[in-house]
């Protein structure tokens, strides 16, 4: 059916119905808007002709319930009623048209077209939009899961030069994205925070292996290579195109709230908050695992030490978020 006319007054129905389907559309007509109500339920239609001032349910009311349940349908108030408040009400409302009484043709006529016209490129506008969401869905998902497999071989490299931290970063992304989380962080920040923890030590390739496997304890030298990896793996992450800034994050993990970390001794909130959230899910998992030089500490341990240090070295709210997780939450390195 093409159009449903709702109006109080048995010759205006009767008239529009005439006028529309002498043009050759499909009627139907309803003197009220519950009757109306229950056309709607049994059929569709592509436009509604409705009068404003009816009794029980006003016309504005019905109409306002069509284009929200039923946003295929199109709408044109009627009314004897030439006013400007009415009309601005009306479309407020989502309506195409405003059409005053007495009936004249061809201002019916035209109105109808142009109502319908509209409507079918509103539907074909919407249907192009749902395509491109879906498209662009599909591209996100497709580069997603190219950039986790470019991370994870990263991720691999370091491992196999530094086999005693194997599955260090992914322990670490995987306890970050947690606290990212439970801070209430957006999934596309807490999702930076997993990717740059599976990277976040890409920097070692640079430190000889010796160094990073030496089982006593290092030298002012050797520690002073090891802490080279946060820029080493800045410089190799700055000029690629990431979503998020990778590269920084990567550059801050090791800086510390009042200053002393490094590289560049960044002291409170002029580091990013999810190299915050991954210097506290790095020191963590560091303390929990073992170590060439030393036996795992624990994850008592560990969580001590961020409880110790909370606002001095590591942000208060990321240690409060990873305190909950694993005391409360029940979080535990896979």
């Amino acid at each position: 059916m093409d159009i449903l006319v709702v109006d109080d007054e048995k010759p205006i129905r009767e008239l529009l119905r005439q006028i529309l389907e002498a043009k050759g559309y499909t009627c139907a007509l309803a003197a009220h808007a519950a009757e109306a109500r229950d056309c709607l339920k049994d059929e569709s239609f592509q436009l509604i002709l409705c009068d404003i001032n009816m009794p029980g349910e006003s016309g504005l009311d019905l109409v306002r319930h069509v284009l929200k349940e039923h946003e295929d349908t199109a709408a044109i108030m009627v009314t004897a009623t030439d006013d400007p408040l009415v009309a601005e009400a009306v479309f407020g409302i989502g309506v195409y048209d405003y059409v005053t009484k007495p009936i004249q043709k061809n201002r019916i006529l035209t109105s109808v077209a142009n109502a319908l016209r509209r409507r079918e490129l509103e539907i074909a506008n919407r249907a192009y939009r749902e395509d491109l969401e879906q498209m662009v869905a599909e591209r996100t998902s497709q580069l997603k899961e190219a950039l986790d497999g470019v991370t994870h071989v990263v991720a691999l490299t370091v491992e196999a030069k530094d086999p005693y931290t194997a599955g260090h970063q992914m322990r670490v992304a995987g306890l970050a994205f947690a606290i990212a989380k439970e801070m209430g962080l957006s999934e596309d920040q807490a999702e930076a925070v997993r990717v740059a923890g599976t990277i976040h030590d890409l920097g070692k390739i640079s430190v000889p292996a010796e160094v990073l496997s030496k089982p006593g304890r290092l030298t002012e030298i050797e520690f002073g290579l090891i802490q080279t990896h946060p820029e080493t793996g800045y410089d190799i992450l700055k000029d690629m195109e990431f979503p998020w800034p990778l590269a920084q994050i990567v550059l801050q993990h090791h800086e510390r709230m009042d200053g002393s970390g490094y590289p560049q001794g960044l002291s409170g909130e002029n580091t990013l908050l999810e190299a915050r959230i991954l210097a506290v899910a790095d020191v963590v998992e560091a303390m929990a695992s073992h170590r060439p030089y030393r036996a795992a500490l624990g994850t008592d341990k560990a969580l001590e030490e961020i409880q110790q240090n909370r606002g001095t070295l590591y942000d208060p709210e990321v240690v409060d978020a990873c305190l909950k997780l694993f005391n409360e939450k029940g979080f535990k390195f896979e």
